[in-house]
């Protein structure tokens, strides 16, 4: 059996299903192939991580036709508040209610929308669970073999597989990265006190943590923790009984949010870096973590790969519009030169943050705090860093505004 599509997809993951159907609202087909059961995929208890996304990507979603069924179960961010261990004075980042600096969002409800979403494309096959044995590019097409014996040809090949993209791998694109001497501790906590739509970060030598509101849950206040911790005690950390975890990140974060209960329990991941040499290749273009994964600090891992996303999908719908090749070079190119940059700006800083805070001592401190003091007093400066928190910075793909194509 042989199927043909504009764009084969390999990894249907959120990048890569986001990718399928904003190309679908185009009349651009694709062909999604992951390795992902779907069943177990959609189970409640599958992916208990919330995720924050920037506002830019938010309206990336509306535009694509997810409002509907994201409509309530994102949380606003309303303001940001980092701090140096508690120390004064911390740094806040205040946006209006009209225009919030992100949402958190619950990673099922995200892969259920874009699920149902990409079921409903008329010009989107899902292959799931579906597993791509052998890839050809060729200066005139590309082609895949599934391990059931069926073929796909497309015009471009794009690899959305993750931090292990095989497409990548088989490529032969160079890769930069190493593994930090972090992990982090990951949960949703009830607590007592009403979050009023902030985020904190609170920076320790040993790594942040992070508490970030959620949406209520009958009647329960509720936040996401992201504690980040030497890799060594993850293990520990996670399986703590409940009394001392809570009098730790209640230590940790001060008590701002009043008594702790679990909502979920904790699941520990280590944490990485790693860049890509380039994004594109021979009918190849890589997006999300199969071209670059980040250190959570910034929560910016998702957006960057679906800042990708919109930046890939205005360059190849102008392609069709002007009648080129979706896999010509010039178009991968001018995806490549709008990307790379971005990406590698965003990746930098993040890494960057992570030393700058790991350094220990009181003179470090201080020297932190009183950089603190000087971005409140300097609008100019609050104002860069929120709009790159929102994604608001740099040229920006139209849907990332929230407009159509």
């Amino acid at each position: 059996m042989q199927l043909k599509a504009d764009v084969l997809i390999l990894g249907g993951g959120f990048a890569g299903m986001t990718l399928a159907v904003a190309l679908d609202r185009y009349n651009i087909s694709s062909i999604v192939v992951d390795t992902s059961d779907p069943i177990r995929m959609l189970e409640k208890g599958y992916d208990g991580r919330t995720t924050a996304i920037a506002s830019s990507c938010w309206k990336l979603l509306e535009a694509i036709g997810l409002k509907e069924s994201l409509e309530g179960k994102g949380c606003p961010i309303h303001t940001v508040r980092t701090s140096d261990q508690l120390k004064a004075p911390d740094l806040c980042f205040e946006s209006s209610k009209d225009n919030p600096s992100g949402y958190m969002l619950e990673n099922r409800y995200l892969r259920q929308a874009l699920y149902e979403a990409t079921l409903a494309a008329e010009h989107v096959t899902l292959l799931q669970p579906a597993h791509a044995v052998e890839t050809e590019r060729r200066h005139d097409g590309v082609s895949a073999t599934l391990a059931d014996g069926r073929k796909i040809t497309a015009s471009l090949l794009v690899g959305a597989e993750g931090r292990a993209s095989p497409t990548r791998q088989a490529a032969g694109i160079n890769l930069t990265g190493w593994n930090y001497n972090h992990a982090a501790v990951i949960c949703t906590l009830f607590h007592e006190k009403p979050h009023h739509h902030i985020a904190h970060e609170i920076f320790y030598p040993k790594g942040p943590v992070a508490l970030l509101p959620m949406q209520d849950q009958e009647g329960r206040h509720r936040s996401a923790l992201v504690w980040t911790v030497p890799r060594q005690e993850a293990e520990a950390v996670k399986n703590l009984p409940e009394r001392p975890f809570f009098a730790e990140v209640t230590r940790l974060t001060g008590g701002i949010l009043g008594k702790l209960d679990f909502a979920s329990h904790p699941t520990a991941y280590p944490l990485s870096f790693q860049f890509t040499s380039k994004m594109t290749d021979l009918r190849l273009a890589l997006i999300a973590d199969a071209a670059h994964g980040i250190h959570p600090i910034a929560g910016q891992g998702l957006n960057l790969g679906l800042r990708d996303v919109a930046a890939l999908t205005e360059i190849l719908v102008e392609g069709r519009r002007l009648g080129m090749d979706l896999g010509d070079a010039i178009l991968l190119e001018r995806y490549a030169r709008w990307r790379s940059l971005d990406n590698f700006a965003i990746a930098a800083g993040t890494d960057a943050l992570v030393r700058i805070f790991a350094v220990p001592g009181k003179v470090a401190s201080f020297v932190r705090r009183v950089g603190f003091k000087a971005i409140n007093n300097m609008g100019f400066i609050k104002n860069f860093f929120l709009a790159e928190a929102r994604g608001d910075s740099g040229k920006l793909p139209r849907l990332l505004t929230g407009n159509s194509l």
